[in-house]
């Protein structure tokens, strides 16, 4: 059974590579276009910090979080989303592909249908946002005082790791409910895109029940604020215990586990154009 699994998840990965390879040279045909494609969406994913920035000139904290602190959120939240972007983003265009009946293409293909959505039209452009994100997350990690301990240094890459799988599991997740509701994308994109500007600025600023919702919610507390306090050695506004700052790995796997299931739920829900 193992085997058959690793044979499974194997073949999945090479025919996401096999199509966002077919993309990605597609669009290398054209290097002018994707590199001011790709300077354009650096610049506009850049303007966020801006904003960021801009509130500092008037405070020095922000709900007791300073700069460099929010930066490294920023940094966080953003490169996570970005990763689960480029890998699986793609996703969201099930709902036109259920709509105009193009979606038994994908299934009658001799390859996962997971993969093949989550590959089609990759586009290197949105590496702007994760250089974006590396750039303030660098900055952050060499402003803030902190006392770098082993565990505080393996944090960071850890919390980067969990919270792109989670991203990608709400891509997903959000991707699937098309199967039943056709504007499921509004609420996939308030989850993904409005939930990594949430992340970008303290738990402190916002009301106790939105940050219990992320906790016991919908997990993008563990994306990063969660996280962040461990490393920041920063007081948790919900008094939750300590362990919760060291369960991303559970959390990113229980939300890709939901959004597996969820999966496999709206593929035997869904009725083809042929039926």
């Amino acid at each position: 059974m193992a085997d058959t699994l690793a044979a499974r998840t194997g073949w999945a990965l090479r025919s996401w590579w096999l199509v966002a390879g077919m993309w990605t040279r597609s669009i290398m045909s054209y290097r002018v276009s994707f590199v001011l494609m790709l300077l354009a969406n650096t610049a506009v994913t850049f303007l966020d910090f801006v904003v960021l920035m801009l509130m500092f000139r008037h405070t020095d904290r922000l709900g007791g979080w300073s700069l460099p602190e929010i930066g490294f959120l920023y940094g966080t939240s953003t490169g996570a989303l970005g990763v689960a972007n480029l890998l699986v983003g793609s996703i969201d265009g099930l709902g036109d592909r259920i709509r105009v009946g193009t979606l038994d293409t994908v299934l009658i293909r001799p390859a996962p249908a997971l993969a093949q959505l989550c590959a089609e039209r990759f586009s290197l452009r949105r590496v702007g946002r994760l250089a974006q994100a590396a750039a303030v997350l660098a900055w952050s990690l060499t402003a803030l005082p902190v006392h770098w301990t082993p565990g505080r240094v393996l944090m960071v890459p850890l919390l980067l790791l969990c919270g792109s799988v989670i991203f990608g599991a709400i891509f997903v997740g959000g991707a699937t409910l098309q199967f039943w509701w056709g504007e499921a994308k509004e609420l996939q994109n308030s989850l993904t895109y409005g939930g990594a500007t949430l992340l970008h600025y303290p738990p402190t600023v916002f009301a106790k029940e939105l940050v219990a919702a992320t906790v016991f919610g919908v997990p993008l507390a563990f994306v990063n604020w969660l996280p962040a306090l461990y490393v920041l050695d920063k007081p948790d506004p919900l008094g939750l215990p300590e362990a919760f700052r060291f369960a991303a790995p559970l959390a990113a796997a229980l939300a890709a586990t939901a959004a597996g299931l969820l999966w496999r739920a709206g593929l035997r829900a869904y009725r083809g154009t042929g039926n």
